[in-house]
């Protein structure tokens, strides 16, 4: 059975970083394109980064140049490293596997909690 689970959320200040991480069991992530996504109260699911198989990346105009997508082969890991973080960014984050054309698919896990707040 194929497994994603997030991790590394939490309450951080405007500005600052956090990094959350995708583990998977059942599947090897390298071979796989992941994207992370987010949902904030009130809003649709939204893709925020893609990593494809060949490593090649994606991001959405928001979090551009401030997200970074990478994977950890040896841990079986997909990360999202995310600095200079705003209160717009507060939403639970999620990872999944993509098909070649980004349609998301398995099942979702719980998310992690981010919330950017003074």
């Amino acid at each position: 059975q194929v497994q994603l689970v997030e991790s590394g959320g939490g309450l951080v200040q405007p500005g600052g970083s956090l990094r959350l991480s995708c583990a998977a069991s059942g599947t090897f992530l390298g071979n796989n394109a992941v994207g992370w996504y987010r949902q904030a109260p009130g809003k649709q699911r939204e893709l925020v980064a893609r990593l494809a198989i060949g490593g090649s990346t994606n991001y959405a105009g928001s979090v551009k140049g401030r997200f970074t997508i990478f994977r950890d082969n040896a841990k079986n890991t997909v990360y999202l490293q995310m600095n200079n973080l705003k209160p717009e960014d507060t939403a639970v984050y999620y990872c999944i596997r993509l098909t070649s054309s980004s349609t998301p698919y398995g099942s979702w896990g719980q998310g992690t909690q981010v919330t950017v707040s003074a």
